[in-house]
């Protein structure tokens, strides 16, 4: 069942990016992960949380560049999908794709930072913080191509050979107990100041209702893509049952092979279908496509065209 408003924690990807969309709060969050002065920090909203009147797009990762004419993307991960590096790569592409105008030259890039803030350990090292830059395999040398990626461990047990300041242990605790009971016992004011943030923003009738109306648009979604993954997985199963169960049944009996192998083929055609259909529903809210989600179920020829789009 779904928590409260109220009760959620800034692990929340929802309350996450609208605590982001706060410029001293977006500001606190990337000093503190980084351990590094940031300065006044400039929150593109189009790459944030985009919650509009028609629900359109559902991207949940913040955008933002700092007087100092640096980008950062952030972003909280609550699943381990086991593809954060290869994001992480992407994320970098993207935003050096849009940095540079064409005729520019390229060392008119920015120093890009690509955050990951995980609930779970992303490479099982037990730190809380893990910081990657390109360097020399041989030598050592550093590239200084100015792209940074850092991701970030709730679950960590050790600040390693790199010192960890004591307010990002805290505030990585806070991620997943944004309570009152924590902020007392943490005695942190860094995050007693966040926390008063959060507060307020919970307290926002307005912010409530977008979040229940994104939370109708999530469940909405699955049901959609449980329907059609259904659909799409009996006809894939039906097909490939039938195919294993005529082989099955040259050997064993055709008509014990043909029933087990329908059986089977179901099962795994609709398990495979289902979660094919989440990924492209998934993907499609990205790219700011959920007004088109709906097409899925009613036009075939439209779902085989987004799965050719998507390259599923």
């Amino acid at each position: 069942m779904n928590k409260k408003f109220q009760d959620l924690n800034l692990s929340n990807a929802f309350l996450f990016a609208a605590a982001m969309e706060d410029e001293e709060t977006c500001r606190f969050v990337l000093e503190t992960v980084l351990g590094i002065p940031v300065g006044k920090v400039n929150v593109h909203t189009e790459h944030s949380l985009l919650y509009n009147a028609d629900f359109r797009s559902i991207r949940l990762d913040v955008y933002a560049g700092s007087e100092t004419y640096v980008e950062y993307n952030c972003e909280m991960e609550n699943r381990n999908d086991r593809n954060l590096a290869k994001r992480s790569r992407f994320h970098q592409a993207e935003m050096d794709v849009t940095l540079l105008q064409p005729g520019e030259d390229f060392s008119q890039l920015r120093p890009v930072y690509v955050i990951f803030i995980c609930t779970f350990d992303p490479f099982g090292r037990g730190l809380f913080r893990y910081t990657f830059e390109n360097r020399c395999h041989e030598t050592g040398l550093p590239l200084e191509d100015g792209a940074v990626r850092v991701f970030l461990n709730t679950k960590g047990t050790s600040k390693g050979e790199v010192p960890v300041p004591d307010t990002l242990v805290n505030f990585l605790k806070y991620v997943e107990d944004s309570s009152d009971t924590y902020v007392r016992e943490v005695d942190d004011p860094a995050v007693k100041d966040l926390h008063e943030r959060i507060r307020k923003l919970k307290a926002s009738r307005k912010l409530e209702v977008r979040y229940m109306k994104f939370e109708e648009l999530l469940r909405e979604s699955k049901e959609e893509g449980y329907e059609i993954g259904r659909n799409d997985g009996y006809e894939t199963g039906r097909s490939e049952g039938y195919e294993t169960g005529r082989n099955d049944g040259y050997e064993t009996g055709r008509s014990e092979g043909y029933e087990t192998g329908r059986s089977d083929g179901y099962e795994t055609g609709r398990t495979e279908g289902q979660m094919r259909l989440l990924r492209l529903i998934g993907m499609m809210a990205v790219a700011g496509e959920a007004d088109q989600i709906a097409r899925l179920e009613r036009e075939p020829e439209f779902l085989e065209q987004m799965l050719t789009k998507h390259d599923l």
